[in-house]
């Protein structure tokens, strides 16, 4: 397992990350565009532990080229080694392997990089930003942070899509993509001074394309001033 791989299987593999087998047990239409396979975890989560926004790297093949992505665990459960992988259907490998993925596929990963620390103090407003890619991280951070509040900038729409938010705590922002992201970089940074007035101990969570995350991420840290401990960011896709 893991050969043939590329530049960033050998990295991961000095890095000591830990593989292995996952199969398919199940496959869900959630949207004409959202799907979600149910798949047991060939001893991964006995090994590597469960965490909140816990993600692994998947390996796909990109017309005979190894390509890997990485994906937040949906319900995970060592009891049983089982969890879900959601999907947010676009062009590409990983996409098309999904749409296709019949209980009895298997599928290799990968466990290197993931982690989570629990904001300490407890956020008294979390802040997230996100699309579809994020929604199961994001749908996970609400379960971890219990009971404080949070806004969220969605990038696109919620229509059909697994969302945890509770309406008496979570307001959920709705924008559209426009402008490579451009739009939500300026709807945020024209409300989020006004979320965070008069809340002592914020908490930003950013995770959506790669360059409106870094664009949001020097905006919160430069502009406002939030100390790097109150903020998490992962680019979470490219836009081509």
């Amino acid at each position: 397992m893991g050969q043939g791989r590329g530049w960033e299987g050998a990295v991961l593999r000095l890095l000591r990350a830990k593989d292995f087998v996952c199969a398919v047990t199940e496959a869900e239409d959630v949207s004409p565009h959202y799907r979600r396979l149910w798949m047991t975890d060939g001893g991964l989560l006995a090994a590597a532990g469960v965490h909140p926004t816990m993600w692994i790297r998947l390996w796909f093949s990109d017309d005979g080229r190894p390509h890997q992505r990485a994906f937040t665990l949906v319900d995970p459960d060592p009891a049983t080694g089982t969890f879900g992988l959601e999907f947010a259907l676009h062009e590409g490998c990983a996409s098309d392997w999904a749409r296709a993925a019949r209980p009895g596929d298997t599928i290799e990963a990968t466990v290197q990089g993931t982690g989570f620390q629990q904001p300490d103090p407890a956020p008294s407003h979390l802040v997230a930003v996100g699309d579809p890619a994020s929604l199961p991280a994001i749908n996970s951070l609400l379960g971890a942070l219990g009971s404080a509040p949070a806004t969220i900038w969605f990038e696109g729409t919620l229509d059909g899509l697994p969302c945890h938010a509770d309406p008496a705590r979570h307001e959920i922002r709705e924008v559209p993509r426009r402008d490579a992201g451009a739009h939500l970089a300026e709807r945020v940074r024209a409300e989020l001074p006004v979320v965070l007035d008069g809340t002592s101990d914020p908490y930003v969570w950013i995770a959506c394309d790669t360059a409106t995350t870094r664009t949001l991420t020097s905006y919160v840290r430069k502009e406002l001033g939030l100390p790097k401990t109150r903020v998490h960011a992962l680019g979470y896709w490219r836009a081509t």
